[in-house]
């Protein structure tokens, strides 16, 4: 899947926070609502001018973004 051509950073668009493309929904707002339980499909009725892919594309950045980043152990 070509995650790019679903997200869109833009510094004049939500601050640059991750969008679906065209829209001002953030990658952040789709992973907040898949965590509190609701469905794709509620999803896609509530904003009916995105797609399944997209939603798919949210979910890709959003591991591709955990995968690129570092974690170092804090001492407790």
């Amino acid at each position: 899947m070509d995650i790019l051509q679903y997200i869109e950073i833009n510094p004049e668009i939500m601050m640059g926070k991750p969008v679906i493309k065209g829209t001002r929904i953030t990658v952040e707002l789709i992973l907040e609502k898949l965590s509190a339980g609701e469905t794709m499909e509620a999803i896609l009725t509530a904003h009916p001018h995105i797609t399944m892919e997209a939603i798919q594309a949210a979910l890709a950045f959003a591991a591709q973004s955990l995968k690129d980043t570092h974690y170092y152990p804090i001492a407790s």
